[in-house]
């Protein structure tokens, strides 16, 4: 096994807390002011102590071109460092609409190259397959 190279300083403070991930068996629709800006098969479910459960998709699944950079940064002590993306939809924007992890770390690896919506923020619809 390979030792760790970015571990989470959050579990060593609260060895109890919790960040499970899994696939999401399914299909995830995103729509923003009525226009869809995602859509994936390929979801993971994150349930974290404390949070409510979280959609994270590929970002190859979201649209880019409603895609905006924020200078919003976030960290996490169990996920690492989070940027923000606002998604526009003609001539609105919403601010922070998703986030993702570039580096997150050792403990959560398969959130790299995924993003999360705020359902404040988007419609997010969920088809579950059993």
């Amino acid at each position: 096994m390979l030792p760790e190279t970015n571990p989470a300083p959050g579990f060593q403070k609260h060895p109890d807390h919790k960040v499970d991930v899994s696939n999401f068996t399914g299909t995830i629709v995103v729509t923003a002011d009525g226009a869809e800006v995602a859509r994936s098969t390929s979801a993971l479910l994150v349930e974290e102590t404390n949070h409510a459960p979280v959609y994270y998709l590929p970002l190859e699944d979201i649209d880019s071109a409603v895609l905006k950079d924020s200078h919003h940064v976030t960290r996490c002590p169990f996920k690492g460092k989070a940027r923000y993306w606002n998604i526009r939809i003609g001539n609105h924007e919403i601010d922070n609409a998703l986030w993702g992890y570039e580096m997150p770390y050792d403990e959560v690896l398969e959130l790299a190259g995924m993003a999360a919506f705020y359902g404040s923020k988007v419609s997010i619809t969920t088809d579950a397959k059993s």
